[in-house]
């Protein structure tokens, strides 16, 4: 499956049924991270959960994967803040929207950065050098 560098986020939800509609919950977090906006329009794609075997038998299905974050942990990466979070670190947001934190930066610093942690939707980042 082919996904788009447009993807802004990726999770798992239920299908909930309120009478005269469906409604698919957005966890806050996407919300907190800044990759969508309350009141704004999104398309959905909606991938079902079921998949088929593709193993040989006796070795075991590799667990249905979601796509995985575009860093990787000591990845050295420039990147550019766009935003300050709440707690006032900066916000530099690469592939597909992912947010990687970088702390002690401002709005339009672009820095060289090594990745110190990944999850599974956001970095934290660590200063290497400033871009004069």
């Amino acid at each position: 499956m082919e996904i788009s560098d447009k993807l802004l986020c990726l999770f798992n939800a239920d299908v909930r049924d309120e009478g005269d509609r469906y409604v698919v919950e957005v966890p806050k977090r996407e919300v907190e991270t800044g990759s969508v906006d309350p009141g704004e329009t999104y398309r959905v794609a909606l991938i079902s959960r079921a998949v088929e075997s593709t193993s040989d038998p006796g070795e075991p299905d590799e667990p249905t994967s979601e796509p995985q974050p575009p860093v990787e942990p000591g990845e050295l990466r420039y990147v550019e803040i766009e935003d300050i979070g709440k707690q006032g670190d900066g916000i530099a947001r690469v592939e597909r929207g992912y947010v990687i934190i970088v702390p002690g930066t401002e709005v339009g610093d672009r820095v060289k950065i090594e990745v110190a942690e990944v999850k599974s939707n956001f970095a934290v980042g660590e200063v290497i050098e400033e871009e004069v």
